[in-house]
């Protein structure tokens, strides 16, 4: 394949994931920007890697965590878990490319779930009780095992106010949307919830209803899989340029940075400097007299370092101001990953292959090798061969700018904690304590942190 693909990039035709949900196949000829390859990655109904590749792990019966010695006697006993999880489903159809993960409703079910909903009881009674009834929305409900640990404990412990309950879950995959109604018909306990739920099988942002009722939006690990843009700087004049991805007849990519910056990302960046309080790191930190000095050395790049900025976080944020003016907002997620790809708040990009993790250093990506091209002189450009929906692509959040940038759009506060410190306040702590006085639902996921609506 010749490495100039500047005659494809002019001709190709702009395409946004939106467009690509109907098709089947992925597409070839085709340019697209960084945040719209990203989402149909990720999304795209027919060959998206949370609609057709990921698979939510499920430890079975709930954790004795009194029982168990420690936690490193917790790890042993996740993996067999883990193990046993997967022969099972190996036994129903082998696939070596499985996409298995887990998150901490699971492995901490129920008292995780128990947390939240003590939170969102607790703060329903104080501001909206007897006068309106509890609302809650969920987007991205996985198994759907947060919702029906939040309904038993509402249930079971405040039936006054399971009465008045609504739970509505946002489900942009249809095959998560079908598990989670499967598991709430696969008991008595949980078929007695039906009445009080409703399962919504469509995207947050081609949301058009308006919810005036006070609401609780909750969001669990979901901004870290949200699109972003991938913005480059010239070192001395500052000029940003924005990635786009070009697909050529052979399906290869190649990713363009071009000085024209789309209306979205053009505003996260003007909302960005206008909202935020505290500075923040980014490529343009710094002098820039030394960065216009490196970039006249010998092979120095003509662009920084991407810089990968949450352009559909602000749209989501958008959506809430337009459609649900009452909620408030309860969300957790991860603010550090391991191992990401070079750059600022750059992703963590993975796969699982023979039931182990493969991480990789680009978010164009696929089963393969990885084959960079030299950097042209006037437009910064990679080849890759790649293939979408395979690969999971995991954004850290900036709860500083991300706080800001919330109370910037919705008019509204908040407040930012530890994972580990609203666990303490809301978790009964004692029933995940292992008997040498270890807590791995405080000790885990020490990168993540929660941030909720004050009103």
């Amino acid at each position: 394949m010749p490495s100039d693909k500047t005659e494809e990039f002019a001709k190709y035709p702009m395409v946004t994931a939106n467009m690509l949900r109907p098709r089947k196949d992925r597409p070839k000829r085709v340019k697209m920007l960084i945040r719209d390859f990203i989402e149909d990655s990720l999304y795209n109904p027919n060959y998206g890697y949370f609609c057709k590749q990921a698979v939510i792990f499920n430890p079975g019966d709930p954790f004795d965590f009194n029982a168990i010695r420690d936690e490193l006697d917790f790890q042993k006993l996740l993996g067999r878990r883990y193990t046993a999880f997967e022969d099972r489903l190996d036994d129903e159809e082998y696939n070596e490319t499985r996409q298995l993960w887990h998150t901490p409703t699971e492995l901490f079910r129920p008292y995780y779930g128990e947390a939240i909903a003590r939170y969102l009881v607790e703060n329903y009674k104080i501001r909206h009780h007897p006068f309106n009834d509890l609302i809650i929305y969920e987007l991205g409900a996985g198994n759907g095992t947060l919702m029906l640990n939040v309904l038993d404990y509402i249930r079971d412990v405040h039936p006054d106010v399971y009465e008045r309950t609504q739970y509505k879950v946002i489900e942009i995959s249809s095959a998560l949307a079908a598990l989670q109604s499967s598991h709430l018909a696969a008991s008595a306990s949980s078929c007695g919830h039906a009445s009080h739920v409703e399962i919504i099988n469509r995207s947050i942002f081609n949301w058009n209803i308006y919810v005036g009722a006070p609401c609780y939006f909750i969001a669990l690990e979901v901004f870290d899989n949200f699109g972003h843009d991938s913005i480059r700087y010239e070192p001395f004049t500052e000029q940003p340029h924005q990635g786009v991805v070009l697909i050529d007849n052979e399906g290869d990519f190649y990713e363009f940075y071009t000085p024209e910056i789309d209306p979205v990302a053009d505003r996260f960046l003007r909302v960005r400097h206008a909202a935020c309080s505290k500075p923040f790191t980014h490529p343009l930190s710094g002098s820039r007299l030394i960065r216009n000095l490196k970039s006249k050395l010998p092979f120095a790049p003509n662009l920084t370092v991407p810089e990968y900025i949450p352009t559909r976080l602000m749209q989501f944020f958008d959506t809430l101001r337009d459609y649900f003016p009452l909620h408030q907002l309860v969300t957790s997620d991860f603010n550090d990953l391991p191992g990401r790809v070079p750059g600022y708040s750059s992703p963590l990009v993975q796969t699982r292959y023979q039931r182990r993790t493969v991480p990789v250093t680009t978010p164009l990506v696929r089963f393969g090798s990885l084959l960079p091209n030299p950097m042209q002189e006037l437009i910064l450009m990679h080849r890759w061969q790649v293939q979408q929906g395979y690969f999971d692509i995991i954004f850290p959040v900036d709860f500083q700018v991300m706080e800001d940038i919330y109370s910037a759009i919705t008019g509204k506060l908040t407040r930012v904690m530890s994972h580990r410190e609203f666990l303490r306040r809301w978790a009964y702590v004692d029933e995940t304590r292992t008997r040498n006085g270890e807590n791995p639902m405080l000790s885990w996921y020490k990168n993540a942190s929660t941030m909720l609506g004050v009103s």
